[in-house]
């Protein structure tokens, strides 16, 4: 690897743990031994960022992000990624405020469903990953349709992440509830589901879904590695 990684983390940290042990662990996995990823983790405090999403000041909440990228470049990184899918509605301002490259999570996920050969995927995240059209809009752009859970069920998902997951707590009681989501969403028509939370993947995995499932955590993670190693 020869480029160094800067990640906005702290949305939530649990879920940029996850970044961290994953960038680590696919940088050892394609070079071995004692390999890992150059890197520079910056830590938001979740608390403000939160209060400015239940506010719905995405502007304020912009230029916090586009802040944090400013101090990863300027500390020498040579990518960014945003370590969270919702504030990737604020994925244009980050982008506009940097000179080096930008690594949009819908993209890297997109790209990869497309090479599966799928066209309909479902999608669980926050409320507003659900409902606000970026997500949706940026994954049409690749020929991909999004469904998803019915207004129950983008409650439950919604709420799972930031009472629980977000708060460190795994419960078998909310699996159980998404994986009977995740089966809904297939009856509907979707041939696979995208964990469009970082957190989700704390949760449930391939293991849990009849469908394909495509843990955009991860899949950020092994796209960045492929940027830096080129």
């Amino acid at each position: 690897m020869t480029r160094t990684i800067g990640l906005i983390g702290g949305m939530s940290w649990e879920s940029s743990a996850e970044y961290y042990r994953l960038l680590n662990e696919e940088t050892r996995r394609r070079l071995g031994g004692h390999h890992c990823a150059r890197s520079l983790l910056l830590t938001l405090d979740f608390a403000e960022i939160e209060a400015m999403q239940r506010a719905g000041d995405w502007e304020a909440a912009g230029r916090r992000l586009a802040q944090a990228a400013k101090t990863l470049e300027q500390a020498g990184a040579e990518m960014v990624l945003l370590c969270t899918n919702t504030m990737h509605r604020v994925a244009e301002v980050v982008e506009a405020a940097i000179g080096v490259p930008f690594v949009h999570i819908v993209d890297a996920t997109a790209e990869r469903i497309t090479r599966a050969g799928l066209t309909t995927v479902g999608l669980l995240g926050t409320r507003f990953t659900m409902e606000m059209d970026f997500y949706r809009s940026r994954m049409l752009r690749h020929g991909l349709e999004i469904l998803v859970p019915d207004e129950p069920g983008r409650t439950l998902v919604h709420d799972v992440i930031y009472r629980e997951l977000t708060q460190g707590r795994v419960e078998d009681s909310s699996r159980e509830a998404y994986r009977r989501i995740i089966t809904d969403l297939a009856e509907r028509g979707a041939q696979g589901v995208i964990l469009g939370c970082t957190e989700i993947t704390l949760l449930i995995g391939p293991q849990d879904s009849a469908i394909p499932v495509f843990d955009s955590t991860r899949i950020h993670v092994e796209h960045a590695v492929d940027l830096a190693s080129r």
